[in-house]
């Protein structure tokens, strides 16, 4: 059947960032936690259903402060056609440019991080999100399908894909196309196995950046779950938390 079909190709998707990706995946969060632990901000971007992950970081029972998502609601969709379309962000996060734009409301500063998640790795958004970290000198992370990036040709003006301007480059090891099913009687395929690829790896990022932290005396600020029994003003403490690191740094 189709849905037994899909969670053995999601499997098997899991199963080869384990044992191929571990290594960067341990080095990302080692970056990380040096910037947690320094008060530096590891930044998180992801433009069109790249977004998830990034939404999934932070805020999110079982994350902490340290990371600091960049939101940019025009980069993302809150209607299918019209005002805050898919098409109207397709045709956005495509445009060389912008990008810069957005970063005018962000600090960013030698030694942080910026953590970009993009399945294809090759439009505009994302490319110039890693160029312009880069420059600032932060440490660039990236989680794309490496398939897709090594089967096509730049289409920034650069030359580069999102891979090519990452000190880190994960593979999120989903074929190009992302849909994983195939149905006979119809060309095109279903369900896409990006999203929880590139989630899986968000949540190792963070399981391990925060163990580390721990192991270096460093506890950091965790939003939790109202189930587990913690003091009631825990998670208002976390947003306090988070309003001063959000803060301009002198």
């Amino acid at each position: 059947m189709a849905y037994e079909e899909y969670l053995e190709r999601v499997g098997e998707i899991l199963r080869a960032i384990r044992t191929t990706q571990g290594d960067k995946i341990a080095a990302a969060a080692r970056a990380f936690a040096r910037t947690i632990q320094a008060e530096g901000r590891v930044f998180i971007f992801g433009s069109g259903h790249s977004v998830i992950p990034v939404l999934d970081i932070f805020p999110r029972y079982g994350s902490f402060v340290g990371f600091r998502p960049i939101y940019d609601p025009r980069l993302m969709w809150f209607n299918v056609v019209g005002p805050g379309g898919a098409r109207e962000l397709l045709w956005l996060e495509q445009r060389e440019g912008y990008v810069a734009v957005v970063l005018q409301s962000y600090r960013l500063r030698k030694g942080d991080c910026m953590l970009v998640f993009s399945h294809g790795g090759l439009n505009a958004a994302p490319v110039e999100m890693g160029i312009e970290a880069a420059k600032r000198g932060l440490t660039v992370v990236s989680v794309s399908s490496h398939q897709n990036q090594k089967a096509r040709k730049a289409k920034h003006s650069s030359g580069k894909m999102l891979m090519d301007v990452s000190d880190i480059a994960v593979d999120n090891c989903v074929p190009p196309e992302d849909a994983l099913i195939a149905v006979e009687g119809i060309a095109e395929r279903f369900a896409a196995g990006s999203t929880i690829a590139g989630v899986s790896i968000a949540m190792s990022l963070v399981a391990e950046t925060g163990a580390l932290l721990v192991q270096a005396g460093v506890m950091p600020p965790t939003f939790v779950s109202p189930n587990v029994g913690l003091p009631p003003d825990h998670n208002q403490k976390v947003f306090q938390a988070y309003e001063e690191f959000i803060q301009e740094r002198s």
